[in-house]
């Protein structure tokens, strides 16, 4: 259900770390927003080093931009953002300073996955019942 994108410096990661970075963020979403890891999407992209500033200069930051569906209490979003920084400053062995998440929401209904519409949070058990019903 959620999405997150990892844009970091081509080399700055290992392809060990970047596994390791994406069974982190899946490990750490599943168990804070009680989804199936399975729906946990997770984007690394690579930029050359001439594509990535900060501060107007070049730089080698880790950007994680992660979309949920909109309904989640603010305090386990901000939570969660939390979590993932660490975790990401952790794997990476990029400082922290340089590791900055940023969670957008919008409607479940306007997004699709599996073809069918997703869930409020909070519905999630039945949206999943109804998928294996229908498969």
């Amino acid at each position: 259900m959620p999405v997150y994108t990892c844009t970091y410096v081509q080399g700055s990661l290992t392809p060990d770390v970047k596994d390791e970075l994406a069974a982190g963020i899946t490990t750490i979403h599943s168990d804070m927003n009680h989804v199936p890891p399975d729906y946990v999407n997770v984007v690394l992209a690579e930029m050359p080093p001439e594509n990535v500033h900060v501060g107007g200069r070049p730089g080698t930051p880790l950007l994680i931009n992660g979309w949920a569906r909109r309904g989640h209490p603010q305090d386990g979003t901000t939570r969660l953002a939390l979590a993932l920084a660490e975790a990401a400053s952790r794997t990476s062995g990029i400082p922290r300073e340089h590791v900055m998440v940023v969670i957008l929401d919008s409607p479940a209904r306007s997004a699709v996955e599996a073809g069918r519409v997703l869930p409020d949070p909070g519905h999630e058990a039945e949206w999943l019942a109804e998928g294996r019903a229908g498969a």
